[in-house]
């Protein structure tokens, strides 16, 4: 049987307080029993967001990956530094993305197969 998926994508909003809180709230106020739960804050507070959801069956995931392991990508986040912090998901693809920076399908392609292959 597939479990429904509800997450939650910060966008570039809130602090390391603001997660810690929202966080901790979230961890114990649903049940993870009957649906999966996502949590994609900034890449800034997601060990933050790691410590305060600990083990409520939570899942973590990054708001974006690159498309390479590793280089000369400044700003830029890898899925190996993702599944480091504890991610399981990212989010590839997001409309913001897009027509912020201009993703193409073929870029949004090869990240999702990095995450695949992650």
């Amino acid at each position: 049987m597939t479990r429904m998926l509800i997450a939650g994508n910060w966008k570039m909003n809130g602090d390391i307080s603001v997660a810690q809180y929202l966080a901790t709230t979230i961890a114990r106020e649903v049940d993870a029993s009957n649906c999966e739960y996502l949590l994609c804050p900034p890449f800034t507070a997601i060990q933050t967001v790691a410590a305060s959801i600990g083990d409520s069956g939570i899942s973590l995931g990054g708001q974006d990956c690159h498309a390479a392991e590793g280089g000369a990508h400044t700003g830029d986040i890898s899925v190996g530094m993702l599944t480091d912090l504890g991610c399981g998901y990212v989010i590839v693809g997001h409309s913001e993305r897009r027509s912020n920076h201009g993703e193409s399908d073929a870029e949004v392609k090869v990240k999702a197969e990095a995450a695949v292959e992650g």
